[in-house]
């Protein structure tokens, strides 16, 4: 599957020991790189001319519960995928726990200048979503799977669709790369959305 040269770019981010690991996808070919700063994310994604960018990490915070609607509302084939709830700010503020969601927070931030975020509805001109990687794996497969073993069966998903695992030398880098699969997924319209404008979307293949 390829998107006339277009590159794609799938992010995994993690907290500040971790960093961001990411994957630019073009002409069916992953090319990973890892990051500890945000700024240098932003700087490397406008260096790939990205069109589309996907990053597992929340794009907004649960407006008065301990989830958002995308979370509660994520099924493939009538099933619920289970997913991490994303709290209220107020509640994650000052625990370590949460420190990579904040790190995602600060990441959209800096993309956002460049990159329009998914509203439900905008699907022209460059954007920026967030996405799942169990998710991505349930959706293509058609039914809810199990999490684990997560490395054997996300690059399994990734070979089965034609594509070379080999360049991700870690399941953060694959993780990155299932991103980037759902956002060329996004460029050839062939993706289902969940959640809302107020709390986010999470953006899956159809």
């Amino acid at each position: 599957m390829k998107t006339s040269g277009k590159a794609v770019i799938g992010i995994d981010v993690g907290g500040s020991g971790k960093g961001f690991h990411a994957v630019v996808l073009r002409n069916g070919r992953f090319i990973p790189q890892h990051f500890t700063a945000v700024t240098a994310v932003e700087r490397w994604c406008l260096e790939q001319a990205a069109q589309v960018i996907a990053i597992d990490a929340p794009c907004a915070w649960a407006t008065y519960s301990g989830s958002r609607l995308a979370e509660r509302s994520l099924v493939v084939d009538g099933q619920t995928i289970q997913c991490f709830k994303t709290p209220a700010r107020t509640s994650a503020h000052g625990r370590a726990f949460y420190g990579w969601v904040f790190n995602g927070e600060k990441l959209y931030e800096r993309l956002l200048p460049h990159y329009q975020l998914f509203d439900g509805s905008c699907h022209s001109g460059k954007i920026v979503f967030e996405t799942f990687p169990h998710a991505v794996v349930c959706a293509l497969e058609g039914r809810v799977v199990s999490a684990q073993p997560k490395a054997t069966i996300r690059r399994r998903m990734l070979r089965d669709l034609g594509y070379d695992d080999g360049p991700l030398r870690n399941i953060d880098f694959v993780d990155a790369a299932l991103c980037a699969v759902t956002a060329e997924r996004f460029l050839l319209g062939r993706t289902s959305s969940f959640g809302n404008a107020e709390e986010g979307f999470i953006v899956i293949p159809a």
